[in-house]
């Protein structure tokens, strides 16, 4: 797992170091409660998975998600990082129309997956979350056995192939096959914490999406709990689109290719202020308050 990234030790330090004078922060500051930032061209060749185009959020009268566009490259890791209540994790549900599930909540503008809008009419919500899954902050198993959890999504989907060989591949490829292989019938709440939140990718693996979504993954766990997450992102990337919400800066340095920070106007709705290639935008930040917030001087 040397190769990560290329920014895998200087990030496992100290992030104050990236300095700044006083002068500098108090810009920086006086800078959020501005327009929100145009967001950079992204000159990467690879495909895009999904793009995010002029993206404003509601939940009721209250304007979240303030004109954020951004995109997704495929078989990239992009880490969304900023203080709370920026709306992260508020463009995170967007994707896949989680938000959907709120009363109230409304969203304008387009996010394009495969060059479709899924905020389209004709666009199924349900087909939508099946092509681009999500794990959650706490780890939320079904009630049921290990070996029924991860067949439950394949089941509802009319999957035709051999269960059992369906389990042991999304579990080999969560990283946990070895620590459950011989209780697949017991039941999934008592796992550990962390072989929760990996029976959860499993599931969300074994009907085969095209995106995961991790809404702070591993902010609940012991730190080699979360070890073993990172390290089973950086191999999942392999075949799947991740975009992960973290409140770490040294986990977004380990594991991430792209990193978009956000921050928050005057009237608490969030804005994304730049985005990049995360050691670009760690070491070379081309917006004072993406220094400011990385060296830990406000957030």
């Amino acid at each position: 797992m040397d190769s990560k990234t290329d920014t895998s030790e200087e990030f496992a330090g100290d992030s104050t170091e990236a300095g700044g004078s006083q002068d500098a922060l108090k810009r920086a500051m006086a800078a959020s409660t501005s327009a929100t930032a145009a967001a950079p061209e992204d000159t990467d060749g690879g495909p895009v998975a999904v793009e995010i185009a002029d993206l404003n959020f509601f939940y009721g009268d209250f304007h979240a998600v303030t004109d954020v566009s951004l995109r997704f490259r495929t078989n990239e890791v992009t880490a969304l990082i900023g203080p709370s209540g920026c709306g992260k994790s508020t463009v995170l549900r967007t994707i896949n129309r989680m938000n959907d599930l709120i009363p109230g909540t409304r969203a304008d503008g387009r996010v394009l997956f495969n060059g479709k809008n899924v905020y389209d009419d004709d666009v199924d919500p349900v087909e939508i979350r099946r092509r681009i899954g999500m794990v959650f902050q706490k780890p939320n198993p079904f009630p049921k056995s290990i070996y029924d959890n991860i067949t439950w999504g394949a089941r509802i989907n009319g999957y035709k192939g051999d269960y059992d060989e369906l389990v042991e591949n999304s579990l080999r490829r969560a990283a946990l096959w070895d620590e459950v292989k011989d209780k697949l019938r017991q039941n999934a709440l008592r796992l550990s914490g962390g072989q929760q939140q990996r029976l959860c990718i499993a599931r969300t693996i074994a009907v085969e999406p095209e995106i995961i979504l991790m809404d702070e993954p591993a902010s609940a766990l012991d730190p080699i709990s979360t070890s073993k997450i990172e390290d089973l992102i950086f191999e999942l990337k392999e075949r799947f689109t991740i975009i992960i919400v973290t409140h770490n800066m040294q986990q977004a340095g380990r594991i991430s290719d792209k990193t978009a920070f956000f921050m928050v106007n005057d009237k608490r709705s969030g804005y994304l202020v730049e985005w990049g290639k995360t050691r670009e935008l760690f070491f070379n930040p081309k917006d004072e308050r993406t220094e400011a917030y990385i060296s830990g001087r406000f957030g």
